[in-house]
């Protein structure tokens, strides 16, 4: 395994409260692993450590060879907006954009032109099952269809990783196992390595490994399963 993510002795607090506590973690190119752990254990902490969305207290996050923790944010900004690419348990949704439009200002952001991006945007509703959405505003979109979209958003770009916060969080068992099958068979398709976090078992028996995150530590890694 190629290691491509790795967080080193991570620790995080908010104010007096320990989040991660000395948290390792290695993940490998093109592996969908699943962090998983009760409710306050740390793992959204971690995966956003991993995502560069928060700098540890202490520990390193490494990005290939990169040190995301010694970026400034526009470094890990760019990184997030041209290499990773997250999806939230809400979606995160710009509510005054139409569907096509959330998807398609990424990669405005990225330089893509207007009607490049807007071409793209489409194919990637379509690749999931919302292009019949394109027009509609996310207050019109079910919570199935809303996440669709925001999966779009966070592929159209070719991210070489994914992080997904409890993606299905938000809906009811049967659609949010069939919006996370299309994630890992989209991701599986293009190689993509995507990090999970989940409480749910049926949602992480999806991925290729699950580890678990207890009082802001990695206390299992059990062997891969597919």
């Amino acid at each position: 395994m190629t290691p491509l993510l790795q967080a080193r002795d991570v620790s995080m607090s908010f104010g007096r409260t320990r989040a991660l506590r000395g948290a390792s973690l290695t993940i490998g190119a093109g592996e969908i692993v699943a962090i998983s752990g009760p409710s306050g254990s740390g793992k959204s902490t971690l995966l956003h450590c991993l995502a560069g969305i928060l700098v540890p207290d202490d520990g390193e996050i490494r990005y290939g060879e990169t040190r995301l923790d010694e970026l400034d944010e526009d470094s890990r900004t760019r990184l997030r907006r041209e290499v990773f690419g997250i999806v939230f348990q809400f979606g995160g949704l710009v509510p005054e954009l139409t569907a096509v439009e959330n998807v398609a200002v990424s990669l405005m952001f990225g330089g893509l032109g207007r009607a490049e991006s807007a071409a793209a945007a489409m194919d990637w509703l379509g690749r999931l099952g919302v292009d019949d959405c394109a027009p509609l505003r996310p207050g019109d979109l079910s919570g199935g269809q809303a996440q669709r979209v925001a999966m779009a958003r966070a592929l159209a770009h070719g991210p070489k990783v994914v992080f997904a916060d409890e993606p299905t969080g938000a809906l009811d068992s049967v659609a949010g196992e069939e919006v996370l099958g299309l994630l890992l068979a989209t991701a599986r398709e293009h190689g993509t390595t995507v990090v999970l976090v989940t409480h749910d078992n049926r949602i992480a028996a999806f991925a290729d490994r699950e580890v678990v995150v207890r009082d802001g530590a990695v206390a299992e890694a059990p062997a891969v399963t597919r």
